[in-house]
């Protein structure tokens, strides 16, 4: 299994709700670094890879001309910055380019089953919040979106998202709403952000304070349609921000509930043979450490199946 990371990843945005330390954490956790971690993540058997950036040319395939100017240029405008809630640097637009191409994972390989198929773990990305013109909700660039158009360059013929983090998945939505060879799959608290959800494939609203059971019901009740429209690779959001005590979700997830989660994600998609990208998304919990903890598990279940 491949395993995406940059240091870069880890972005000074001052005193803010989201934590880009995480990324360190995490890595530091899987790697096994006491000096950064103290508790080890045990026996670990991935290959490290070092993202490559996007191209601007890339990026084209799902952001407008204009929009990619204003963010390479930093003249976005004060309404813009504040819709995109995090603060505009070269390092921003630099690491989030990095992050952007989360195919890579894939790249070079057949994306038709040999054997045991491909995973590719990213530890980053999930930035389902970005639009063709214009970022809001922590994501500049929707990385998932740029990946999918890359592999269909390539010759992909379908794709289909699993989004399970706590918010709807608007931009990605909007963006394959007329293209049928990807289907979208969201689940998520229904009354948070973003207030206009854009309709795709299938999305699921939770109620509030939805807890362990009837989170794993629904989802289990979903994965036969999202797998049966015949992807050839999957993309799963792996959010953290349904827990309990996440900042910014309002569902009652445990780490036992998100840990079957992810177990029944990537047991469907293993048993349908199709290549995998796991991409951890948001999480905002009153520790960081219950984050790190959470994000950590999706991999190892990764790296278990």
């Amino acid at each position: 299994m491949k395993v995406v990371y940059s240091a870069r990843y880890h972005i000074d945005i001052g005193l803010h709700v989201f934590p880009t330390r995480k990324y360190d954490l995490v890595f530091a956790r899987l790697v096994g670094d006491q000096s950064r971690q103290p508790h080890r993540a045990g026996p670990v058997s991935f290959e490290f890879v070092e993202p490559r950036e996007a191209s601007w040319d890339e990026l084209a395939l799902v952001h407008t001309a204009d929009y990619l100017t204003r963010m390479r240029n930093g003249t976005m405008s004060p309404e813009e910055v504040v819709q995109l809630e995090l603060p505009w640097s070269a390092e921003m637009v630099e690491g989030t380019i990095q992050a952007a191409l989360i195919a890579g994972g894939l790249e070079g390989r057949s994306l038709k089953s040999e054997g045991r198929s491909p995973v590719a773990c990213h530890i980053g990305g999930g930035l389902h919040h970005a639009f063709p013109n214009h970022g809001e909700g922590f994501c500049p660039f929707n990385d998932v979106a740029v990946s999918v158009r890359v592999l269909q360059s390539r010759g992909l013929e379908r794709a289909a998202v699993v989004d399970l983090d706590v918010h709807h998945g608007n931009g990605t939505a909007f963006i394959f709403e007329s293209d049928p060879r990807v289907f979208t799959f969201s689940m998520h608290q229904q009354h948070n952000y973003p207030m206009w959800k854009p309709r795709g494939s299938l999305d699921i609203g939770l109620p509030d304070g939805t807890h362990d059971a009837s989170y794993l019901r629904e989802l289990e009740r979903a994965l036969p349609q999202v797998m049966g429209s015949g992807p050839q690779c999957v993309f799963y959001l792996a959010g953290a921000d349904p827990y309990e005590d996440d900042q910014l979700g309002g569902l009652r997830l445990t780490k036992d509930g998100l840990r079957q989660r992810d177990r029944m994600v990537i047991d469907a998609v293993r048993n349908a043979g199709v290549p995998l990208v796991v991409l951890l998304a948001g999480g905002y919990a009153q520790r960081v450490e219950d984050t790190v903890a959470i994000h950590v598990a999706t991999i190892q279940e990764a790296l278990a199946r």
